[in-house]
């Protein structure tokens, strides 16, 4: 090859080089500006394929091992961002405080924040206190019966929706419904079926109804704007549900008899 051309193709490579490391540091910069992947939690004993829970050791949840199985990926160490719910992560989308999370998404959402690819369909019903004479969503929606939902979240808009008599309350964590419910200070809260279940095994007396008023879809997201740290979450939850990653998160975490459902 004659020699004017080497130093062309030598400036050429290096170009190259120069321009993968600019690549990868701007989605860095968009996805870990701090140099951590600060991952939004929401905390409950609830558990699921989006609640995660405290533990001795910090915290445990498909979403907490998406996350450190994401920043593993991004070559930086993970940091969760603790709230008591899906709606104080909606809240916080535009404050900066968190780079990724896994929550229920709905139209209200879509305008706070971006949604990749959906790992989770739920079904939303009712549990009912001990006791109560309510077998089915007629009998529940009624006037004077007080239905509990987590506050500011999708199930709970969902509920405010369904329910044209019963009053529908929202309250701040898992645990203050579970106890209003167990006591008999209200009559119903809304949740996921799966979630419910496990409650009624907790509370004797209790029933879930058989019938389902929404489906919620549960998907990774990312604050607004953030355009190349939406391209690389939804490659990774899709490379994550093929590779096993998923599949693992939910055996390691109690969903073992739980399908990936994407739709």
């Amino acid at each position: 090859m004659p020699t004017p051309f080497r130093p062309v193709l030598a400036g050429l490579a290096l170009a190259a080089m120069v321009a993968m490391p600019a690549l990868a540091d701007g989605l860095k910069d968009e996805i870990a500006p701090t140099g951590k992947l600060r991952v939004a939690i929401a905390i409950s004993p609830a558990g699921g394929a989006f609640w995660s829970t405290k533990t001795e050791a910090g915290y445990a949840g498909v979403p907490v091992d998406l996350g450190k199985a994401m920043a593993a990926q991004l070559g930086v160490s993970v940091e969760y961002v603790v709230h008591q719910n899906s709606g104080q992560i909606t809240d916080a989308a535009s404050k900066g405080t968190w780079d990724v999370t896994w929550l229920p998404r709905d139209p209200e959402r879509e305008t706070k924040m971006m949604f990749g690819p959906i790992y989770e369909v739920a079904d939303a019903t009712y549990i009912v206190k001990p006791g109560s004479a309510v077998t089915n969503f007629a009998t529940l929606d009624q006037p004077g019966i007080k239905v509990a939902a987590v506050n500011a979240t999708t199930t709970m808009r969902g509920a405010i929706a369904h329910l044209k008599h019963a009053k529908v309350t929202g309250y701040q964590t898992y645990d203050e419904i579970f106890d209003l419910l167990r006591s008999g200070e209200i009559d119903a809260f809304a949740l996921s079926r799966d979630q419910l279940n496990k409650m009624a095994q907790k509370i004797p007396g209790t029933r879930v109804l058989d019938e389902t008023f929404k489906k919620t879809v549960t998907a990774v997201a990312v604050p607004l704007g953030h355009q190349k740290a939406l391209g690389f979450v939804t490659k990774f939850m899709t490379e994550a549900t093929t590779n096993g990653t998923l599949r693992k998160a939910y055996d390691d975490n109690g969903l073992k008899d739980s399908p990936i459902r994407t739709e």
